[in-house]
């Protein structure tokens, strides 16, 4: 899977995507064929995906998050499942936030362990063992909608409204991962993240196949005392630019804007420039919780700026308050009944 967007992916398909479409069409069969065709495991516990139609970030992570606070106020014990990007550990793990760094176990699982059970594993299934062995009664895939290996009992599809699924082109020529319509085949529902038209035709297609829709937005713990301040903003994520923009809409002023890769761990001389500056220009130094937990566990001047940086935490707010209520419903209906055909055919684990 490529791990970085290159911009053209993002605006109005010209001569690349065009020029790689043979491309596109071959990743785009394989992709499709393994959507169908895979032999997926079967848990004892029902699965949730949050997914999303493309490459790079739509807001996983934070969806994630909102649907495990809402499975422990139904009194379950969620388990976070991730393959652990960006990480060094190829073994199947049980993350420990007081343990492990990014560098072995990736960024996201140690953001995700901070709320509930999380475990990395190369292989989905394998994990989604551990995790019942763990005493997870829900699992929470972040990330792996395209994946065939594991049963899932509701995929959640998350959109960004402002980028939406870009110029609409598979891989390599675009962003999108498998054919629109076969993703939408397995698609349990679409949440649509933030303000835009971006996403409206892709909410159409789903609704026209009878796919439930629910809509989003991101919203930033505190952080008042940012209107006016100067701030030098760094991310090293999919998007860098929806990071900027919340920024600004706290009033702060971004005088310096540094971005890297998706999972990008800054290097040193990056470090300290960006301290040097901020010291010398007298700014305050933000970025993303990702950004942050990759910091931890570095010395010299990265441990510097750890202590320097201000995080801006955000959580996923649904417009309608009940909504990840009810996805937990629907995934436990569905596991039910996935668990009763299972029984029929003598195929239950």
């Amino acid at each position: 899977m490529v791990s970085e967007a290159p911009p053209f992916w993002w605006r109005k398909p010209d001569w690349r995507a065009w020029g790689l479409s043979p491309f596109s069409f071959l990743y785009g069969r394989i992709a499709g064929r393994r959507m169908v065709n895979g032999k997926r495991a079967s848990v004892p516990v029902p699965v949730i995906c949050v997914g999303n139609f493309t490459v790079g970030g739509a807001g996983k992570t934070p969806t994630a998050l909102a649907l495990a606070q809402a499975a422990k106020a139904k009194g379950l014990k969620p388990g976070f499942l991730s393959r652990g990007y960006g990480g060094s550990l190829d073994v199947t793990t049980v993350v420990d936030p007081a343990h492990h760094h990014a560098t072995a176990v990736g960024d996201e699982p140690l953001l995700l362990a901070r709320e509930a059970l999380t475990v990395i594993a190369r292989r989905r299934a394998e994990g989604a063992e551990r995790l019942v062995r763990e005493g997870a009664d829900l699992i929470i895939m972040d990330d792996g909608f395209q994946s065939a290996h594991l049963a899932i009992d509701y995929a959640l599809v998350v959109i960004d409204a402002t980028r939406g699924i870009g110029n609409g082109h598979l891989v390599p020529g675009g962003p999108v991962r498998a054919p629109l319509r076969t993703q939408l085949l397995y698609a349990s529902a679409l949440l649509k993240v933030g303000e835009g038209n971006a996403a409206d035709r892709v909410v159409r297609l789903a609704a026209r196949a009878g796919k439930p829709f629910f809509a989003a937005s991101v919203r930033v713990r505190g952080q008042e005392d940012l209107r006016g301040r100067g701030v030098l903003a760094f991310a090293g994520i999919a998007d860098p630019g929806k990071f900027f923009r919340t920024v600004e809409s706290l009033g702060a002023n971004i005088a310096i804007r540094r971005s890297f890769g998706d999972h990008e761990h800054p290097g040193e001389d990056e470090v300290s420039d960006m301290l040097d500056i901020a010291s010398r220009e007298g700014l305050e130094i933000v970025t993303t919780s990702k950004d942050y937990v990759r910091l931890i566990g570095h010395h010299g001047r990265a441990s510097e700026l750890l202590r320097r940086c201000r995080v801006i935490e955000i959580d996923m707010v649904f417009d309608d308050p009940q909504a990840p209520g009810l996805i937990i419903d629907r995934a436990v209906a569905a596991a039910r009944d996935r668990r009763l055909r299972e029984k029929q055919s003598g195929k239950a684990v």
